[in-house]
C-alpha cells in the first residue's frame, strides 16, 4: 500500500476532508490527529456496511476512498458487515417499514463484499469485523438498559421518521433499534472516526451520544455526498440502473462513465479520484475556457476509474474500443451473445432485455424503449409494446444505448 507522508496536520486534514459535506466536530478530529502523531497510536476509523445488495458499485467506494485516505496515513480502518443490523433493516430515507434479510441473504452479500472492497482498501492492513459478534451477545436486560439511554424525543428528530410520524405512516418499534444498535458499534469498537454517507448524519450523531452516555471520548462524524448515478438525477442504485459496478468489465465500465453529463463529471473527479480539489478546480477552469474539451477530461476520469479498478493496459484497451465505436461509428470487436427461452412466436422487446440483463427491470426497458434508446438490427423502436420473432434462425442484434450491444438467440431446450 502507498503510504502518504504529509508534513503538518494542517495537511492531514485537508487530505482527510476532501469531499466532505460534515466534519462534526472539525476541532476534535485535527485535536485526534495532533495526538496519534504524538502517541504514535493510529485513530480508530469505522464504516458500518449492511449486506442489503449482492455487490458494490461507485457509490460506496466514495466512502470506502476516504478509508483508504485514512490508511494510507497510517490509520487503522474497519470495514464493518452489519450483519446483525442487516436482520432489522436499515430505515434511512425510507417512506414504509424496510424488508428484514434473512442470514443466507447477509452471508452471500457479505462474502461479495470481502472480495470487492481489496480493490481499494488494503488486505493487509484492513480489519473486518461482523457487528452480531457484540449485538449478538447483549441480552434482554442489556437491550433495556440501552434502550434507555436514547429518548422517543430524540428518534423522531430523525426526518424519515418525524415525516412518517406526521403522515399517519407506520414505523415499527425494532426501526428505533436500528440507530441505537449502529451506534453501539461504535462504543463496541472505541471508535474515534466514523465515515458515512449524508444520509447517515443521525445514525452518526447518536453514536457520539451514546459514546458519551458510556463515558468515552465521542467519536468524530465525517460524512460524504451520496452519489448521482449515470443519469445524474438519482442517487446510484442498482435496481434504478443508473450503476456502474465496481466489478463492471473494463469496456461496459468505460463505456457507462462516458454517458454522464459533463456538469456531473466534475463531481466524480472529486468522489472517486485522488486528484485535489485544486488541481480539479484547474482544470474545471481550462474546460470553461476552451483550453481543454469537456471529452478529453470524461475520457481521463474513465481512463484513471478504469485504470484503478482494472489496470493500465486494460483502461488503455477499453478507451480505444470506445473510440473506434463511438467515435468512429463501428460495432464493437466482441458482442455477447444471449439465449434466451421464448415464450411463444413472438416475444415483447421489453421483456426480453429484461431477461438478457440488458435493462435492470421490465419497468426501466420499456422506458428505454420510449425514450428511442433501443435498437433492434440497426432499427429504432419506440413503441413500448413492441415484439420481436423468436423463431428466426439468425441472431438479433440488440442495442441499448450508445454502448450495450448483444446478439440474441432463442432456444426451445
Amino acid at each position: 500500500m502507498e503510504v502518504v507522508v504529509l508534513p503538518e496536520i494542517d495537511d492531514h486534514l485537508n487530505y482527510l476532508t476532501k469531499g466532505c459535506v460534515d466534519v462534526v466536530p472539525a476541532e476534535q478530529l485535527a485535536e485526534k490527529l495532533r495526538s496519534s502523531k504524538k502517541t504514535g497510536k493510529p485513530l480508530v476509523v469505522k464504516v458500518g456496511f449492511d449486506p442489503s445488495a449482492p455487490d458494490l458499485h461507485l457509490g460506496h467506494t466514495v466512502v470506502i476512498r476516504k478509508m483508504h485516505h485514512f490508511q494510507q496515513l497510517g490509520h487503522r480502518v474497519v470495514f464493518l458487515i452489519g450483519d446483525f443490523t442487516g436482520l432489522i433493516g436499515d430505515p434511512t430515507g425510507k417512506k414504509s417499514t424496510r424488508p428484514q434479510l434473512t442470514p443466507e441473504e447477509i452471508e452471500v452479500n457479505a462474502a461479495t463484499y470481502r472480495r470487492q472492497i481489496y480493490k481499494l482498501l488494503d488486505p493487509e492492513t484492513t480489519i473486518i469485523d461482523f457487528n452480531s459478534r457484540w449485538l449478538g451477545a447483549l441480552g434482554s436486560a442489556d437491550w433495556i438498559r440501552l434502550a434507555a439511554k436514547v429518548t422517543v424525543a430524540q428518534m423522531l428528530e430523525r426526518d424519515d421518521f418525524r415525516k412518517r410520524y406526521e403522515n399517519q405512516q407506520p414505523i415499527a418499534l425494532h426501526e428505533f433499534l436500528y440507530p441505537l444498535a449502529q451506534a453501539y458499534d461504535s462504543v463496541a469498537l472505541e471508535v474515534d472516526v466514523e465515515l458515512g454517507g449524508t444520509d447517515q448524519l443521525f445514525n452518526l450523531l447518536v453514536g457520539r451520544h451514546l459514546m458519551r452516555e458510556h463515558g468515552m471520548e465521542p467519536q468524530v462524524v465525517m460524512t460524504l455526498p451520496l452519489l448521482e448515478g449515470l443519469d445524474g438525477v438519482e442517487k446510484m442504485s442498482k435496481s434504478l440502473g443508473n450503476y456502474v459496478a465496481v466489478e463492471d468489465a473494463p469496456t461496459e465500465m468505460f463505456g457507462k462513465l462516458m454517458s454522464i453529463s459533463d456538469d456531473l463529471m466534475w463531481k466524480y473527479w472529486l468522489l472517486l479520484t485522488d486528484r485535489s480539489a485544486e488541481e480539479i478546480d484547474a482544470d474545471r477552469k481550462k474546460v470553461a475556457d476552451g483550453s481543454i474539451h469537456p471529452m478529453d477530461m470524461k475520457k481521463g476520469l474513465a481512463t484513471t476509474i478504469v485504470t484503478e479498478f482494472h489496470s493500465a493496459e486494460a483502461a488503455e484497451a477499453a478507451r480505444c474500443e470506445f473510440e473506434r465505436v463511438f467515435s468512429s461509428g463501428h460495432l464493437p470487436q466482441e458482442i455477447p451473445e444471449l439465449s434466451l427461452s421464448p415464450t411463444g412466436e413472438k416475444m415483447l422487446l421489453s421483456k426480453v432485455l429484461a431477461d438478457g440483463e440488458l435493462a435492470a427491470s421490465n419497468s426501466e426497458a420499456r422506458r428505454l424503449i420510449q425514450q428511442g434508446g433501443v435498437r433492434v438490427d440497426g432499427d429504432a423502436v419506440r413503441e413500448i409494446k413492441a415484439e420481436i420473432s423468436t423463431t428466426g434462425s439468425e441472431p438479433i442484434l440488440v442495442q441499448v444505448g450508445k454502448r450495450r450491444f448483444a446478439k440474441v438467440s432463442f432456444s426451445k431446450d
